[in-house]
């Protein structure tokens, strides 16, 4: 058996300066721990193979540049930021909206202290979280009142949930959607305890479908937004001030989940027209359902709009506090809102900005990044919505190509930079879309790119 005994000791490795620096940085049981792990490996390392123990010893700064390795990986986040120069504006695996920089700042003033989350300054007791960024929703909307949970499918499993568990729910076969990561609304409904009752066909359905169940009792009617695939062809559904009307002649609500949901009309950006939140409202839905980190382009939050008594039963469901938003997503998203009471969406909501940004503002971002790096070629292109929104409507664009010899190799290197550029392929061809670099974030994405290039050429 190999002799050990020239391995240095834990507690003499710990009175080293190196050491000390280490435990100033990582503290003194994440470095201790560090240490201990380094020395046992070397130990099995040396046991295992007879000519490393004889041959391969390491100083003592190789022992401590091993633990500060350890040390540096093991504590390194897994959240990071990137720079998405793919020119899909809602990038789910990217975190969707980029927010604001007041809805940034907003989320800063409230995090470090104490906050009237839940406090009520005219009586002194406490109050209501679920106050926050209603009455902001409710004068965007013209709803009678609102509600924000942590996301959309928990939005719907609420609704579902408080007003129709171990009752009929009454969908068409065309809106049993399947939304990212393989989360199916019927998957959703049944969570719910409501009984999900199918009509119409995968492609067809009309009113007669929803009447002949209508009679038998349901607690509610549900409409889902297709959001990320069309439906094309042979097909036919009812429009919404049918499903309105025919809500209110059998006297149950109609839910709506609109997905994404839209405070803006898509269609003066050259795309297909996204139904609106408070184009449902003013048709007549009680209840309408939307993301808040889509289209809207604020923080990840599920957000409900519509009638009073609806939303209230909502309010009181204990199924409500598991979902509950909180106070940081609640001040980003009254911050976002506040943009489009104010009529600056488009000026100040990233996503927005993205999408109004012109052909001609994309070619000529794309050649300035080609003239201050002095290499690639600009092309024409086009972005995408992302984020399960739009699906088939692109924006037309101009993206930057480079023709690196080894295209994946290059994309692996882009990853691993700092900051991380993450690109897209197109024949063969890595290709950077300025609709979807941050102008603040220009300076850094050419600086990391060019360091990328060099070491490539």
């Amino acid at each position: 058996m190999s002799d050990l005994r020239f391995l240095p000791s834990v507690d003499s490795l710990l009175n080293l300066e190196k050491t000390r620096q280490l435990i100033d940085k990582y503290s003194r049981p994440l470095t201790l721990e560090a240490v201990r792990d380094v020395l046992d490996n070397l130990r099995q390392e040396f046991l295992r193979d007879s000519q490393f123990a004889n041959e391969g010893r390491l100083s003592v700064n190789e022992i401590l540049s091993r633990v500060e390795g350890m040390l540096a990986q093991q504590l390194r986040p897994t959240l990071g930021v990137v720079l998405n120069a793919t020119g899909v504006i809602l990038h789910t695996n990217l975190g969707r909206a980029p927010l604001s920089e007041e809805a940034v700042r907003a989320m800063a003033e409230i995090a470090p202290g104490y906050s009237t989350l839940e406090f009520n300054l005219q009586t002194g007791k406490r109050g209501s979280r679920s106050i926050h960024a209603e009455n902001l929703l409710v004068k965007l909307t013209n709803a009678e009142a609102a509600l924000v949970v942590n996301n959309n499918a928990a939005a719907v499993l609420l609704a579902l949930t408080a007003l129709a568990k171990r009752r009929k729910v009454i969908i068409s076969r065309t809106q049993l959607i399947e939304i990212g990561g393989g989360f199916r609304i019927p998957d959703v409904m049944k969570q719910s305890g409501a009984r999900l009752i199918e009509v119409g066909t995968t492609n067809r359905v009309h009113l007669s479908d929803y009447e002949a169940e209508l009679v038998n009792g349901p607690a509610l009617l549900m409409r889902a937004h297709h959001s990320n695939f069309r439906l094309i062809g042979f097909t036919s559904e009812p429009s919404l001030a049918e499903m309105v009307e025919i809500a209110r002649k059998y006297r149950i609500p109609l839910l709506e989940d609109l997905g994404s949901g839209a405070f803006l009309d898509t269609s003066q950006f050259g795309l297909a027209k996204e139904p609106m939140v408070q184009e449902s409202i003013r048709s007549g839905v009680d209840l309408v359902c939307f993301s808040g980190d889509k289209l809207v382009g604020g923080p990840q939050a599920g957000i409900i709009v519509g009638k009073a008594d609806l939303i209230n039963r909502l309010k009181k469901h204990p199924l409500a506090r598991a979902i509950r938003a909180d106070k940081l997503c609640l001040s980003a998203l009254s911050a976002t809102l506040l943009h489009y009471l104010k009529g600056e969406a488009l000026q100040k909501i990233p996503v927005w900005r993205m999408i109004a940004a012109s052909y001609t503002e994309t070619e000529g971002r794309a050649n300035a990044w080609r003239d201050r790096l002095g290499m690639g070629t600009v092309l024409v292109s086009h972005s995408t919505i992302g984020g399960g929104s739009m699906p088939g409507e692109v924006l037309p664009t101009c993206v930057l190509a480079l023709s690196p010899r080894k295209v994946n190799e290059f994309l692996t290197k882009l990853r691993r930079m700092n900051p991380p550029i993450i690109a897209r392929v197109e024949n063969d061809r890595v290709v950077f879309d300025p609709r979807t670099i941050l102008t603040e974030q220009e300076d850094i994405f050419l600086q990391t790119l060019k360091l990328a290039w060099t070491g490539e050429e």
